[in-house]
Order: structure tokens, then C-alpha cells, then sequence
């Protein structure tokens, strides 16, 4: 009987009459996993390779994002070599501001797909929404940097013009300020 763990398709050997349910399947014994040629990881290993905690990928299994290809001798979760891929993949969208929730909800969307032109059409349509908000943050993020490196010039200038007895409160009065317009990170630390 073959038991989908994930990427993979495991066959199992059953005694005449019994059911293998998708909880026997997930705890193949990790022979049969090796078997298949793919390198095994503990919990502790994708935690090194990914940056992740122990907890964290714990978290990704309970909500269904990573599946362990089998269980070690030791009762270990052994996950394939493409778990770290699955890991990386779910922290680059969490830093697109997607939440593990939503997440979840493309993973089950995806595996519940009719097909995988319809699937890829899914993710598109997420990847194009959010490229529109990754270039909105990017100019605003452009426009900030150049007004700190006109803030920096400023200050640069503070330090070699500006005489040591004045005090702080005074800065608002200084000649520089009619020279041009300032930007919000010169003039609200001024007022």
C-alpha cells in the first residue's frame, strides 16, 4: 500500500487484513526511508541548517507546513534533504509579512489543487500581490535613504560649524536653518 509523506510515496508492507492509516504511515521506520536514497534529518539538524529553533519547526509540523519522512530507530521525526528548502521557503514569506496561518492555508490550497497549472496559477497571483508591495516598500525605503544621507551631510557640517558652547535648545535658531529646506529627521529632532 503506498502512504504519501509529503513529496514522497512509501510502500509499506501490511499483514493480510490490516489498514495502514496515515498515522503508521507518517512513522515508517526510517530503513524504509532510506531505502529510497534521500539523506535523513533529526529536528536538530534543519534547526542548524536553517537558523530556526527546535520549537519553531516543531510549530511548522503541528500546522502541517513540513511532514517527517519517517521516524528513527530512536523514535526521532527524520525529515528528507528538501525539508530545509520547505523552511526557508515558509521564513521568506513570513518576511513578506505572510502570516504562518495564511501559510498553512496556501499549503492545503496547493495539496488540494485539481491540478499543478492550477496550483502555480495560485501561487502566482500571491507572488504578483506581493512583488506590487515589495517595489512600494523598496521606493519607500529609497526615498528614506536619501533623506538620511542628506541628514547625515547636515550633521557632518553641525559638527565642524557649529560652536561648542551652543546647547542643544538653540539648534532651531541656527543661521544653517534658512539655508534650504530640511528634512523631517533634521527638523523634528529640532523642534
Amino acid at each position: 500500500m503506498a502512504a504519501s509523506t509529503g513529496r514522497y510515496h512509501l510502500t509499506l508492507a501490511q499483514p493480510a487484513g490490516e489498514q495502514v492509516t496515515s498515522q503508521a504511515a507518517s512513522k515508517v521506520d526510517a530503513e524504509a526511508v532510506e531505502g529510497c536514497g534521500h539523506q535523513l534529518l533529526r529536528v536538530g539538524d534543519l534547526a542548524k541548517l536553517t537558523g530556526k529553533t527546535v520549537r519553531a519547526i516543531h510549530h511548522y509540523e503541528e500546522l502541517g507546513l513540513i511532514e517527517p519522512a519517517g521516524r528513527s530507530k530512536g523514535h526521532y521525526r527524520l525529515f528528507d534533504a528538501e525539508t530545509p528548502v520547505r523552511i526557508r521557503w515558509i521564513s521568506k514569506l513570513q518576511s513578506l509579512g505572510v502570516s504562518l496561518g495564511e501559510i498553512r492555508t496556501l499549503v492545503r490550497d496547493r495539496q488540494a489543487s485539481p491540478s499543478a497549472q492550477h496550483a502555480a496559477g495560485q501561487l502566482r497571483r500571491m507572488y504578483e500581490e506581493k512583488l506590487v508591495e515589495v517595489r512600494s516598500r523598496l521606493a519607500e525605503l529609497t526615498a528614506l535613504e536619501r533623506e538620511l544621507e542628506a541628514s547625515l551631510s547636515y550633521l557632518d557640517a553641525c559638527g565642524s560649524s557649529c560652536t561648542p558652547e551652543l546647547v542643544p535648545t538653540n539648534c532651531a535658531q541656527c543661521d544653517r536653518h534658512a539655508e534650504e529646506q530640511h528634512s523631517d529627521l533634521i527638523m523634528g529632532a529640532l523642534v
